[in-house]
């Protein structure tokens, strides 16, 4: 009895965060984003007892809720759904589950449409849509890893969208070693990133490892070639460029 009372409370909790959400305020391609659809899909799938109510919310969801899954198009409220599919996922009937960890899936790999590519941030730049969905995931790495094939898959994709954050900046020659905070997997090579500071991103052309973060920990180093410390902000953000040129 008290299982059953504890997962009406968790089903009443995520039912009143679908509802805080204004989801006719978030914007969206005015062609094939239906903002009904993303309130009433995450009702449905809150409540799936089964694979036909679910099959019915994934229906809902993925045909102008969060995407277009005919168009492979992914919308700005994928990013505030996200975590309310995860807790879907993390409480709900096995089929439920499923299916939110695949809207999360497909969110994840489309593209959006130009004009809707990114989700406001608190200092008022535009954080790519898949970056954003990347951070939800990232913070929920426990239950996904433990969640299979899908949830370690997906932890696997959003590692790519990788997010470092500045604490410190040394000059090295021409050049900047950065040390700072990395969530994600920065890849070998040269890479090219967008620092998001103030309000303002800027463009910067060629990043690579100065060091490699030990085992477990999140501080790394990034050489920014070509750029001195004043450039370069504690606090300020990098994203993958990559990211914020994804355009449907």
């Amino acid at each position: 009895m008290g299982q059953l009372i504890a997962a009406a409370c968790e089903d009443a909790a995520v039912l009143e965060e679908i509802e805080a959400v204004d989801w006719g305020a978030i914007p969206g391609h005015p062609d094939w984003y239906e903002p009904d659809r993303v309130a009433r899909g995450l009702r449905v799938l809150s409540g799936a007892a089964n694979r036909v109510q679910a099959a019915e919310a994934g229906s809902l969801l993925a045909g102008g809720g969060i995407v277009h899954g005919h168009s492979a198009a992914v919308f700005p409220a994928a990013v505030l759904a996200t975590p309310l599919l995860l807790d879907i996922a993390r409480e709900g009937h096995p089929a439920a589950r499923d299916t939110a960890l695949g809207l999360i899936d497909e969110a994840l790999s489309c593209y959006p449409h130009a004009g809707y590519t990114r989700l406001k941030a608190a200092d008022g730049t535009g954080i790519p849509l898949c970056c954003a969905i990347a951070h939800h995931l990232r913070a929920r790495t426990e239950f996904l890893a433990g969640s299979g094939r899908r949830g370690t898959s997906l932890l696997a994709d959003a590692a790519a969208h990788w997010r470092f954050e500045i604490r410190e900046c040394v000059p090295e020659g021409d050049d900047t070693a950065a040390f700072g905070i990395l969530s994600g997997h920065f890849s070998e090579g040269v890479h090219a990133a967008e620092m998001h500071h103030g309000g303002v991103i800027t463009s910067l052309s060629e990043l690579t490892h100065e060091y490699r973060p030990a085992e477990g920990s999140l501080e790394a180093c990034l050489r920014v070639i070509a750029r001195h410390p004043g450039e370069l902000p504690p606090g300020a953000v990098l994203f993958p460029a990559e990211c914020g040129d994804r355009v449907h």
